[in-house]
């Protein structure tokens, strides 16, 4: 195999959601007042739902800019790629970016679509239903074969949240969103098994991928309000380490065999000393604590349940037996700041063969574990001699993938206290 011979499917991206989203989906009694895309005097673009603002339209979807110009911006529309918000862009983005396919999570709703929680039930219903025939009718439906379609949770009610699981499984969705820790967000915690048990059970019975995104709470593994960004970018994936916790030492794990769950945007290089730090506990404390996997190590089972993502990554590359091959996707992060698009191949390959990968393994963590964990089958709409890297960017030649300026606009700060404020208006708890 050569670089341009890998097929990239990636399961963690992002969108910005198109101002006319809701138009086609919402019932009409509630068009006037679903979210909207408003275009401000500045020259900035803020999503408004009520009394809430989001500040920031395209929180780090800075694909296609210098570095120099990384940061919380941009501020709107005009400040990104089409491929941000625009399907037809999007695709020309990943062909040139030789990625096949993309599992896109949300943006101003928050991971966990939280922002659609309101004192009218039936309301919030209707605008999570909304969001998700959406994603996946028109986003996901313009071009079959090239996104994983992933819907949004009705989290404040799990009953609820259990019937739309099912309702998108009926169509083929194998893949839901959810936070890294509900408790943070004000809802029980995953160790609350009643409370949540309608969900495990539609998950269960549909095959479907619980996804936790970092940082989906809003709870930030930080130091102090006042750190530098710095901090909380290297910080980042400590909030996935505390999910795959919870929930490895969790009843659900224990009571469904098949529950899947994707520790989004996590890396891998942590993992193989958290089973090592797992099996110790269990040695060590579970005749007292009263832990109990059925003769099996906690490590064994994390491997039966837990899905992992890269970027890069080389020392989870190169701790990958001790890890799971069958357990670990690759991601491109597109739009965001840690993404490697448009150069991802040249950068995975780099790290593949630094690390002696064999081909079976390459196709594995690039494209087939996605395939099999999420039951997405993209070869019956798309050849695999078209599906490769190198046939991509054959069919993008001529696409505009320069990197340069696009920032209009007075630069957004960089500590995280800054950073929080934004976010707290989707999440509500930012600590």
């Amino acid at each position: 195999m050569n670089k341009d011979d890998m097929i990239l499917v990636s399961v963690d991206d992002h969108i910005v959601e198109p101002p006319d989203m809701f138009k086609n989906h919402l019932p009409k009694k509630y068009l006037d007042e679903a979210p909207r895309l408003v275009h401000n005097p500045d020259g900035s673009d803020t999503w408004q739902f009520r009394d809430v603002v989001i500040p920031n339209v395209a929180l780090n979807a800075v694909a296609g800019r210098p570095k120099e110009e990384y940061g919380l911006e941009p501020q709107g529309l005009d400040e990104i790629r089409p491929g941000c918000w625009q399907v037809d862009e999007r695709i020309k983005d990943m062909n040139a970016g030789g990625i096949l396919g993309s599992m896109c999570f949300p943006s101003f709703p928050g991971f966990a679509g939280r922002l659609f929680a309101t004192e009218d039930q039936e309301f919030s219903l209707a605008l999570v239903k909304a969001y998700n025939d959406w994603i996946v009718e028109e986003w996901c439906g313009a071009y079959p074969g090239r996104f994983i379609p992933m819907t949004l949770p009705v989290i404040w009610d799990p009953v609820e949240c259990a019937k739309e699981i099912r309702r998108n499984a009926e169509r083929g969705v194998h893949s839901m969103t959810f936070t890294e820790n509900p408790s943070a967000m004000g809802y029980p915690s995953f160790h609350d098994f009643d409370h949540w048990k309608p969900m495990w059970d539609a998950l269960v019975d549909t095959e479907t991928v619980l996804n936790v995104h970092i940082g989906s709470s809003g709870r930030l593994a930080i130091t102090a309000p006042d750190a530098p960004m710095d901090v909380m970018i290297t910080l980042q994936p400590m909030n996935i380490v505390q999910a795959a916790a919870d929930l490895l030492w969790s009843r659900p794990i224990k009571e469904y065999p098949t529950l899947k769950i994707a520790l989004s945007e996590g890396g891998t290089g942590w993992i193989p000393y958290f089973l090592e730090r797992l099996d110790r506990t269990y040695e060590m404390h579970s005749t007292w604590t009263g832990q109990d996997f059925g003769g099996k190590l906690p490590s064994e089972v994390f491997r039966e349940h837990f899905l992992t993502c890269f970027i890069a990554d080389p020392v989870g590359v190169a701790l990958r037996d001790k890890i799971g091959v069958d357990n670990i996707c690759w991601e491109a992060d597109y739009p965001h700041s840690d993404s490697m698009w448009p150069g991802a191949p040249e950068e995975l390959w780099e790290v593949l063969t630094a690390n002696n990968v064999p081909d079976d393994e390459i196709n594995k963590m690039t494209y087939e574990n996605a395939c099999r964990w999420y039951h997405w089958d993209p070869f019956k709409y798309i050849p695999k001699e078209k599906a490769t890297v190198g046939a991509l960017r054959k069919a993008a030649e001529g696409h505009d993938v320069s990197i340069k300026p696009m920032s209009k606009k007075e630069k957004i700060g960089t500590s995280v206290q800054e950073f929080a404020q934004s976010a707290k208006q989707v999440t509500g708890n930012v600590e």
